[in-house]
């Protein structure tokens, strides 16, 4: 029986220079993150299904790659559901392994504790372009810090990575869940209706205001409802520079003034710190899927992309599931896979990249000349090259194309004393 070479249906191969892209990637996210204060940490790739099925996770509860039990008390043919089966799973993002890593560590982390975490995740996803079911998710987070500064740290740091790897022109969407949930209660639907219209909601970007509106009312829900709360974003259409205050004006009672007031400093703040080419904005209709969000959130818009390339937001309420005391909590997402697909369509060019020589030797080179070209490797590498040494083929020209496509600007070749050319 042939064996299958190509990888499972989401996953994928990594050539060498997408390859390098992503060390760059990596290499440029930590140094940056390590100069905003942020600690490297690394979790389990494997969590207990129980944690991975605790309700914060939204939509991604429903595509864990689940593990079978083991040992010999298993027995398939008795299983009734699919906790029967299965203990564990594959982490489908890196925050609900990152609660449990705290909760069991926070005797020996500082306070406030500013992680970071780059990884592989795991979702049952439908595959598309810059979507996969195991993809690298990069996280910044800050526990145990209450106030507006973790918001801006997370945000600044951010961006300043993003400008570092050369992305400008693109825009922060801010908005707080407690502003959402207070402009649906003025429009007057139901509390336990709130998610519901926020997934809705969540479309304005793909089928408008008519068609949010047309989607709530055929759900059932009043029209009068739904105009009072629909004329809430429109108003902020016309007046995006104004739109948080007018917002706030017209909630009155419905919301506290603390939120807005924190959603002002933080966008100042980060306006007065921005180490990059880019803006940020209140946008009354950015939601978020994850249901663990208690208050500010923010998404990475990026026009090359045509959507977002990372998010995140503050959940003071998801430690406490764990120990059953609450620990304000705020963390950041970049989208690392649609970043680096988005530099290798625009041929990146890594800067500072290492000199690259080829050392291309012939066959047949006696053992004293070997050991000098080792030598004469062994010293172009104390300089800080990157030196290979390989086989010379017959066909010369088609080698140097390759690797020059590998990054290879230098090329010595040796030849055996008696037939040098």
């Amino acid at each position: 029986m042939t064996l299958n070479k190509k990888p499972v249906t989401g996953m994928k191969d990594i050539l060498p220079r997408e390859m390098r892209i992503r060390d760059h990637v990596i290499r440029v996210i930590q140094e940056t993150y390590d100069s905003f204060g942020f600690t490297h940490i690394e979790t389990p790739c494997v969590e207990n299904i129980a944690n991975l099925n605790c309700k914060a996770g939204g939509e991604n509860e429903k595509l864990i790659f689940r593990i079978l039990k083991r040992g010999e008390k298993f027995n398939l043919a008795d299983a009734q559901t699919e906790d029967d089966v299965t203990d564990l799973g594959l982490r489908y993002d890196l925050t609900v392994p990152l609660v449990r890593f705290y909760s069991n560590n926070a005797s020996n982390l500082p306070s406030p504790f500013k992680a970071l975490q780059i990884g592989p995740v795991w979702r049952a996803d439908r595959p598309q372009r810059g979507r996969y079911r195991q993809f690298y998710q990069c996280d910044i987070d800050i526990l145990g810090e209450a106030s507006d500064l973790a918001e801006i740290e997370l945000i600044t740091a951010t961006t300043t990575t993003l400008g570092k790897l050369g992305f400008k022109n693109f825009i922060i969407r801010l908005n707080d869940r407690r502003m959402l949930k207070a402009m649906a209660a003025y429009a007057g639907f139901d509390e336990d209706k709130y998610d519901d219209v926020f997934i809705t909601l969540d479309k304005m970007d793909k089928i408008g205001i008519d068609g949010v509106k047309e989607e709530l009312i055929g759900s059932g829900y009043d029209a009068a409802s739904v105009d009072k709360y629909l004329e809430l974003f429109a108003m902020a259409e016309n007046d995006k520079a104004g739109a948080l205050k007018l917002i706030t004006d017209k909630l009155g009672e419905y919301m506290d003034a603390e939120v807005s007031a924190g959603l002002s400093e933080i966008m100042e703040s980060v306006d007065a710190a921005k180490a990059a080419d880019f803006a940020i904005e209140f946008d009354p209709t950015l939601v978020r899927g994850m249901n663990y969000y208690t208050g500010p959130i923010f998404e990475v818009s990026m026009p090359e992309f045509g959507g977002s390339c990372g998010g995140g937001g503050r959940y003071d309420e998801m430690v406490g599931r764990f120990t059953g005391q609450s620990v304000p909590a705020c963390g950041f997402s970049i989208g690392f896979e649609r970043i680096v697909l988005l530099l290798l369509e625009n041929d990146y060019k890594i800067p500072d990249e290492k000199e690259k020589v080829a050392f291309l030797i012939e066959k047949g080179m006696s053992s004293d000349r070997m050991s000098e070209i080792m030598k004469e490797a062994a010293v172009e590498r104390t300089k800080g090259k990157q030196v290979m040494v390989s086989r010379m083929n017959k066909n010369k020209k088609f080698q140097r194309t390759q690797l020059e496509e590998q990054g290879y600007t230098e090329f010595r070749d040796y030849y055996r004393e008696e037939l040098k050319h």
